[in-house]
């Protein structure tokens, strides 16, 4: 079993920096090996590593994570520890422990980072069981980070959680430390300008009343879905077109923003558009034909900036109501503004499982055809 095993895993690492590397900005980053896996038979593992944390902020943690690819592409193991997150200072072993079996095809692990603060890592050990019970080690390249990071990559290792995906996150910096657990240096990756926000949480926004803060924050949560799904995209992911019938990514978040705009002046001054903001708003607000005329040739961000400045005002304006307000009727629909609020929210959870369904069918970009000759009249 074990010569087997480092075959493989040999084999795994040939032309890992060959592949591509994207850039992202995320509030999360990993590293990775990847190793071909086989055995007839369950088997426990173990990945071990050293971990510390520095950082001020509470939702900042690290952990060390495993992942077991199976050969029908069904889910296999997976943990990293976020149900006992790493944030202790000083340096400390952690184990995260699973099993492989005949349906098992590769086995990935490595560390990972969320929100700011330094992060620090050492000493990885793979230990697999033999045919024995007895745990015996895999090779691991560089585990110990002696090879120091050079140029911000990480020597025999990959960014992001597997090496044919390689992800490097902006708002990370990678360097390597001497202050050790092992060795002469550790892995270092620092998180700076992160946002970080609770999740999970329903109400209690500063300055709003109970219900409209409730309302706030579940609105606030569906966008920062729908951002989180489309702010690393690309110009051509944006704009891609899935059949004649269907909208562009970027069409549809104008569209979410246009809504909003309309329930902005229907609840907080009992009208319509008015025709100016019809010429601004209702391309974007009705879609079809002239949404997917009009809706390309920008960036994401273009949409995400109208986006948020429409929700800037609509948090400004529902903190100056209060929860009375909300149970008042807006005669013309007999809808009460908490439930037309509530549309906009369940409006724009609706649009992000479009949303959601398109970029899973976006083909990759079809690369420029570059002529090795000069063609000549």
């Amino acid at each position: 079993m074990r010569k087997v095993v480092m075959l493989l895993l040999c084999f795994s690492f040939v032309s890992v920096w060959a592949q591509t590397q994207k850039v992202i900005s995320s509030d999360w980053t990993s590293f990775n090996q990847t190793i071909d896996i086989q055995s007839s038979v369950k088997k426990k593992f173990k990945v071990i590593a050293s971990v510390k944390v520095e950082t001020n902020e509470p939702l900042a943690w690290a952990g060390v994570w495993a992942r077991v690819d199976t050969k029908n592409e069904e889910d296999g193991f997976f943990d990293n520890m976020g149900d006992r997150p790493v944030k202790a200072k000083e340096w400390q072993s952690y184990t995260v422990e699973g099993t492989i079996d005949q349906n098992s095809k590769s086995l990935s692990f490595g560390g990972l980072c969320l929100f700011n603060g330094k992060f620090y890592f050492d000493k990885f050990v793979v230990l697999i069981e033999n045919d024995k019970g007895v745990f015996e080690p895999l090779t691991i390249l560089n585990s110990s980070f002696e090879t120091p990071v050079k140029n911000g990559d990480i020597p025999k290792w990959s960014f992001g959680t597997t090496k044919d995906k390689i992800v490097k996150v902006k708002e990370y910096k990678v360097t390597s430390d001497k202050s050790s657990a092992d060795g002469n240096y550790a892995l270092l990756i620092e998180g700076t300008g992160i946002k970080a926000k609770q999740d999970g949480r329903i109400g209690n926004v500063e300055g709003a009343s109970p219900k409209i803060a409730d309302m706030i924050s579940m609105l606030e949560d569906l966008k920062d879905r729908v951002e989180r799904t489309v702010k690393n995209m690309s110009p051509y992911e944006i704009d891609y077109l899935h059949d004649a019938e269907a909208n562009r990514i970027g069409a549809l978040i104008m569209h979410l923003a246009a809504a909003e705009k309309y329930y902005q002046v229907f609840t907080f001054e009992n009208r319509g558009f008015n025709e100016e903001e019809k010429k601004k708003w209702n391309t974007a607000l009705n879609l079809e034909q002239g949404g997917r005329d009009e809706f390309k040739g920008h960036s994401v961000q273009y949409y995400l900036d109208i986006y948020n400045e429409v929700r800037a005002t609509t948090i400004a304006e529902l903190k100056k109501r209060d929860d009375n307000w909300f149970v008042e009727v807006q005669k013309s629909y007999d809808w009460t503004n908490q439930y037309c609020w509530f549309h906009v929210m369940e409006h724009q959870s609706s649009h992000l499982g479009q949303i959601l369904f398109l970029k899973k069918r976006i083909p990759p970009e079809p690369k420029p055809l570059i002529l090795e000759k000069e063609i000549k009249n």
